[in-house]
């Protein structure tokens, strides 16, 4: 999974923040919901455009900033 496909940052589009690719859904919205255990598929009901495949590059995205490293994002 490269996770770079999936979520892009653009200042133009919500600050800035890291979202979901083709979307305004940030990254960090889509944390806060698994986070609350909401179940994948509602979440891809509440935000049309997210996929499964959306929400694992998410989790990589996540991981990836928990090894404390620097991550470079496309824009």
């Amino acid at each position: 999974m490269n996770w770079r496909e999936h979520i892009t940052v653009d200042p133009m589009i919500c600050h800035g923040q890291p979202c979901i690719k083709g979307t305004r859904v940030l990254v960090s919205v889509i944390l806060d919901n698994l986070a609350a255990r909401v179940p994948a598929q509602e979440i891809i009901a509440t935000y049309p455009g997210v996929t499964h495949r959306d929400i694992d590059a998410v989790l990589a995205y996540a991981a990836e900033l928990a090894r404390e490293r620097l991550v470079g994002l496309p824009s």
